[in-house]
């Protein structure tokens, strides 16, 4: 039987300190995005349109428009 307790992290996000921190950061978390939620909203259609560029670049085929390698389009027939 495996009697070893669990691992040290665990047990710290339940103890009453780390519980505490949880609900410092949840509080934080609240008051930073409440600030800031107009700056992050408003730059969210340019970081969208930015990402285009980026999206071509890395989509790879391009949905295979163009890329016949060889294939004439009748089957293999000639």
């Amino acid at each position: 039987m495996n009697t070893e307790k669990n691992s040290g992290s665990d047990s710290w996000l339940r103890s009453r300190s780390g519980l505490a921190f949880l609900g410092f950061l949840a509080v934080a978390g609240f008051f930073l995005w409440e600030e800031h939620k107009a700056h992050l909203l408003g730059v969210l259609p340019y970081v969208l349109l930015m990402l285009c560029p980026l999206l071509h670049l890395f989509h790879g085929g391009h949905g295979g428009q163009g890329h016949n390698h060889g294939d004439n389009g009748d089957g293999g027939k000639k």
